[in-house]
C-alpha cells in the first residue's frame, strides 16, 4: 500500500488550516504557499473534504477555506479513507470487490487480514490534532 500524494496533501492542508485558524477564511493560495503545493493540485482535493464536512468555503472577497471540525476528531485513517478510497493492502480485502474464489483455501489471507487492521488501527488512533504537536 502507498499513500498517494492526493492523502498526503489532504493532510498537510487540513493541519495548515488548524494551525493558522483565526476565527476567518484562509486563501488557498496561502496554503499552497506555505506547504509548497501546487494551488491547481489543491484545489482538486478540496471538494471532498467540503463534501464531506472537514472544511467549509467562502467564495469571493475575504473567502477562503477554514477547518469545520476540530483538530482532535479528524482520524487519519477517515481522511486518508475519503482521499485514497481504501487502506486495503490488498484487492481482496476491499468491500467493493467481490469475494475472491480462492478465500477458503488462501494461505495468505490471514496475513493480509491482520496487517489491514493494523493499518487501519495505526491510522484511526491519530488525529490532526496529534499530528500538529
Amino acid at each position: 500500500m502507498m499513500i498517494s500524494t492526493r492523502g498526503r496533501y489532504a493532510l498537510r492542508v487540513l493541519i495548515d488550516l488548524a494551525e493558522h485558524e483565526n476565527g476567518g477564511y484562509i486563501p488557498l493560495r496561502d496554503v499552497a504557499k506555505r506547504q509548497q503545493i501546487s494551488l491547481k493540485y489543491i484545489e482538486r482535493i478540496m471538494p471532498v473534504l467540503v463534501k464531506n464536512g472537514y472544511v467549509a468555503a467562502l467564495h469571493g472577497k475575504g473567502g477562503g477555506y477554514r477547518l469545520e471540525k476540530k483538530p482532535e476528531s479528524c482520524s487519519v485513517g477517515d481522511i486518508l479513507r475519503l482521499t485514497e478510497g481504501t487502506l486495503a493492502p490488498v484487492s481482496c480485502l476491499e468491500c467493493s470487490q467481490p469475494a475472491c474464489p480462492m478465500q477458503e483455501n488462501c494461505r495468505t489471507l490471514p496475513m493480509w487480514k491482520k496487517l489491514d487492521e493494523m493499518i487501519k488501527n495505526f491510522f484511526d488512533s491519530i488525529t490532526l490534532g496529534d499530528l500538529m504537536k
